[in-house]
């Protein structure tokens, strides 16, 4: 094959791995009832003026299941890093002990549980869109290609039928992630 599609191939391949990526990282904010480190990754707090991520204040660290501990190297930030995790929206009242700010888990009810299902499968169907779009995209450029005179229409078709295979397997990586998830977030 030409170098044309050689480059389609490769730009779609990365905008499959950019979905499905996010759709990860997306997972991972997700509060299931465990303490999870990550959902401080997008809390903010102003530290001297500059919005600052927690995780480069102080070490985060799960001491038990539902326990998450903040230890905030500057002290006398504990009182910012506690506002902004109030004004967040975790939805976790934190406790401050002078030393140490706790995240205390609890345990999600069963209609909790089944709204962040909800959202698990919201987010899955969000990616699986990108990837159609992906889809979409490397098809037109290789309608193009064909238009052009530079792909034959056998070539063409081998071309979709590669790009399908493409987006059948990042589809199944998708839906196996949300299943996961939601095994995850329903375990008691």
């Amino acid at each position: 094959m030409n170098e044309l599609v050689d480059d389609i191939f490769s730009s779609c391949k990365d905008d499959l791995e950019k979905a499905y990526s996010h759709q990860q990282n997306e997972y991972l904010v997700i509060r299931a009832g465990r303490a999870n480190p990550h959902i401080l990754d997008r809390v903010m707090v102003d530290y001297y003026g500059v919005p600052t991520p927690i995780v480069q204040m102080g070490t985060v660290s799960v001491s038990e299941g539902r326990i998450l501990n903040i230890n905030i190297w500057d002290v006398s930030q504990l009182k910012n890093v506690e506002k902004a995790i109030s004004a967040s929206d975790i939805g976790i009242t934190p406790t401050n002990d002078g030393k140490i700010i706790r995240l205390v888990f609890p345990s999600p009810t069963e209609e909790r549980r089944r709204e962040i299902v909800k959202q698990v499968k919201k987010i899955c169907e969000e990616t699986k869109v990108a990837m159609r779009n992906v889809r979409r995209d490397a098809l037109d450029m290789l309608k193009d290609l064909k238009k052009d005179g530079e792909l034959s229409e056998d070539e063409f078709a081998g071309c979709e039928k590669e790009v399908q295979k493409l987006i059948d397997k990042y589809t199944a990586l998708a839906d196996k992630e949300a299943t996961d998830k939601e095994a995850e977030v329903m375990t008691v």
